[in-house]
């Protein structure tokens, strides 16, 4: 789907609450971290995600991510299974990608029909399943791997709308990749597809040009005042985990049926 687009599924209402259904009261707390296969040129970025790997290890928080090994994307995950076990952290990473987002000399790699569970969902009896190079588990936790780009978004975002009280997003520093998921999920809690949280992890400034966009559009008329909240700033791991737990859905936000068309 592109950006804004149709509901990849089913709807929360928005109801003016973070308050999970009664029953994912019970349900582990999931955080999709959006964030870089680089792993920047401060340190800082690094540090960042450490740091947010052992405050969800302390909180008990289980991870999702986009299935990379390298940059800031495989520092959180390898951070969080070394503290927490493989079943803590769930990559979900296209096909195309594999060979792409992990070390270069494939070292943390095992062969595994890893796209067996999303190929047969599309087609229950395909007639030929591959074998290829996944993460380690017991360095990077459980891999699914897709077909395309919207699959992963769609997986991710289920994930953390299944998870219990205080799922959410959090972005850390990243490029292209990184701004099209953050703001696509905003994107989508505008329009009343979730109702989780999203905030972004403000290391050294990072992200003051985007806050101060979304100030400017505010001003400018082009994002409703009472849903500038949508998206908030934290600037350190554990604000980042207090900020989904706070976070209540805007008044402002489209109550539409998506889903059911």
């Amino acid at each position: 789907m592109a950006s804004g687009g149709g509901s990849p599924f089913p709807s929360v209402p928005a109801s003016g609450t973070s308050t999970p259904s009664g029953s994912n009261l019970n349900k582990p707390t999931r955080i999709c971290v959006y964030c870089g296969a680089s792993p920047g040129a401060d340190k800082a970025h690094l540090e960042a995600a450490r740091d947010l790997a052992r405050a969800m290890a302390a909180n008990n928080i289980q991870l999702v991510y986009g299935g990379g090994t390298v940059g800031i994307m495989g520092e959180i995950a390898k951070t969080l299974v070394s503290l927490s076990g493989p079943d803590s952290v769930h990559g979900i990473i296209p096909e195309a990608l594999v060979r792409y987002e992990r070390d270069p000399n494939y070292t943390s790699t095992s062969t595994n029909n890893g796209n067996a569970e999303s190929q047969q969902q599309k087609d229950p009896a395909p007639t030929k399943t591959k074998s290829i190079k996944v993460p380690e588990e017991k360095i990077f936790g459980r891999t699914t791997v897709v077909p395309d780009m919207h699959t992963r978004k769609r997986m991710m975002a289920q994930q953390v709308i299944e998870g219990g009280p205080g799922s959410g997003f959090i972005a850390l520093s990243g490029g292209f990749g990184t701004l099209e998921e953050l703001f696509e999920t905003t994107t989508w809690n505008q329009l009343g597809i979730h109702t989780k949280g999203i905030c972004v992890l403000n290391v050294n400034g990072f992200y003051d040009g985007i806050l101060t966009w979304i100030k400017k559009a505010i001003q400018e008329k082009f994002i409703r005042e009472g849903n500038a909240d949508i998206l908030v700033e934290a600037k350190t791991a554990e604000e980042a985990i207090q900020a989904l737990r706070n976070y209540r859905v805007s008044k402002s936000v489209l109550k539409l049926a998506w889903g059911n068309s």
